[in-house]
């Protein structure tokens, strides 16, 4: 097979382009095509830590798993963060840019996109093959000026690309037909093709549609992918809301939403667990019943700290704690069990200080550094490994650090642990990865049976299960043809 660049875009967001790159990156792993992932322009708060020690869009780094490879932040050399409804902080090349608003940042592009094909070129020049990301829509017509994400980048790098969508959404015609109407011709050109994700039914009742579809438009359809039902993938950047009813003995999680909740992926491996219900609720009138609470991560943590009080989650965690409940602090909310939190730059918002839940003998400052790294190590209190990743701009100090939850492997020690061991607090992301790891801090949290399920091999065969479904039901023959064709024209 030639060596191609090609690119995977999207009818409308969360059409099912993160999981089918996954799948064509270990599609060409499998085929021994050295091949890796790549992504432009990324928006999310779901983040990794690369091996060259920066920060990159979750997606990303399973996608680099599927190659077979070390994430890299040259996978995604644009990261955008949100602060909120209108700001949001931008990465490049992994490291922390500055704050912008949207505008600020549409005028900003020009300024990023050497960066993106500097980025680009090194992987070109590492890889036989490289399977980009769009992001959101080609069709977002308010966004074509200045575009990094989609057809901007597909037409600097002159690479073909196929349009995704998803059945499931309904329209999907009309997904596929009007999306390719609102581009230019040009970039009408590049599409090289369709592919149709998450049907389920018929595909006889589908066959007339298709037909319809690739006469209309003279462009093949290459597959019909289907729901693959308890597919586990890490997600991009959303959580379910819609909750699980949890059975009498279940034992339950309860994950305060905060508004700028970061890195939910910390939960997929106690989502996966057997005869645990994870809640992410937003009041605590709605919590029925809890064994643990865990403060999640967050991108502004004073803003999110303010939120909690006015919900009443600072009362119902003291009541808990009251009653034999154990709680949790991970990143920017452990920083929330300190005493006070500084922000005397005004990192997150306006200058000043806000007051912790004081649950310990702590206070963090924000700095402008962020902390971006990969750790590993042992708990303190128990022979258990762990690994995971820090993204955090605070530095916590305090009495409560005498009494430290981690041990890692650089020597250092790390996280708290209270006196009477109801109260737990961290910066490691992943921190619940690990199967020992995990055994360990479900049994502390009063957990009586363990059915562990291996998160890293989940992980793996649900890279496994949408390239199967990708070999059986895409004319890969077809779409590698017509890539090369699609080079040579």
């Amino acid at each position: 097979m030639q060596s191609i660049t090609l690119m995977v875009q999207g009818a409308t967001s969360d059409a099912g382009k993160s999981a089918l790159v996954t799948g064509l990156c270990r599609y060409y792993k499998r085929k021994g095509i050295s091949v890796a992932p790549f992504k432009p322009q990324n928006m999310a708060l779901n983040s990794a830590v690369t091996v060259d020690g920066g920060e990159i869009g979750r997606a990303q780094a399973v996608q680099a798993q599927a190659c077979g490879l070390e994430a890299h932040t040259d996978m995604n050399p644009v990261l955008l963060k949100p602060n909120s409804d209108t700001t949001a902080q931008i990465i490049v090349q992994g490291k922390a840019i500055k704050n912008l608003n949207a505008k600020s940042y549409h005028l900003y592009k020009p300024t990023v996109m050497p960066a993106i094909l500097e980025s680009y070129q090194r992987l070109k020049d590492q890889y036989d093959t490289i399977i980009v990301e769009g992001a959101g829509s080609p069709a977002e017509i308010n966004l074509r000026d200045r575009d990094v994400a989609n057809m901007g980048f597909a037409e600097v790098v002159d690479c073909p690309v196929i349009l995704v969508a998803d059945i499931e959404r309904g329209g999907v015609f009309a997904h596929l037909v009007g999306t390719l109407a609102l581009l230019s011709q040009s970039e009408q050109d590049r599409i090289i093709g369709f592919v149709i994700n998450r049907f389920r039914g018929d595909l006889d009742i589908l066959k007339p549609g298709i037909d319809w579809l690739e006469d209309y438009t003279g462009k093949p359809v290459f597959g019909v992918l289907p729901y693959l039902h308890g597919l586990y993938l890490e997600s991009e950047d959303s959580v379910a809301v819609s909750q699980v009813e949890s059975k009498a003995d279940d034992f339950c999680i309860v994950v305060p939403r905060l508004p700028h909740m970061s890195n939910h992926t910390d939960f997929d491996a106690l989502r996966l667990q057997t005869g645990v219900n994870i809640q992410f609720l937003y009041s605590p009138d709605d919590m029925k019943k809890a064994d643990l609470i865990i403060l999640p991560g967050s991108k502004s943590v004073r803003a999110d700290l303010l939120w909690l009080r006015e919900q009443g989650w600072d009362r119902v965690i003291n009541r808990h704690l009251r009653y034999s409940g154990k709680v949790m602090g991970i990143c920017g909310g452990y920083q929330m069990l300190g005493e006070v939190i500084h922000d005397p730059l005004g990192l997150e918002g306006d200058q000043g200080s806000s007051q912790g839940l004081g649950l310990f003998a702590m206070q963090t400052v924000l700095h402008e550094e962020k902390q971006l790294k990969q750790v590993k190590g042992n708990f303190c209190r128990e022979d258990a490994a762990f690994f995971g990743y820090e993204i955090h701009v605070g530095i916590s100090t305090g009495k409560a650090l005498d009494r430290p939850l981690l041990q890692m492997a650089s020597g250092e020690s790390e996280g708290a642990i209270s006196e009477d061991e109801s109260i737990m607090g961290t910066y490691v992301h992943g921190i619940f990865d690990d199967p020992s790891a995990c055994a360990y801090l479900l049994e502390w949290a009063g957990v009586d049976k363990l059915e562990l399920v291996d998160f890293a091999v989940l992980s793996e065969q649900g890279i496994e299960r949408v390239t199967d479904a990708l070999e059986k039901h895409m004319n890969m023959g077809k779409l590698e043809n017509c890539c090369v064709d699609g080079l040579n024209t």
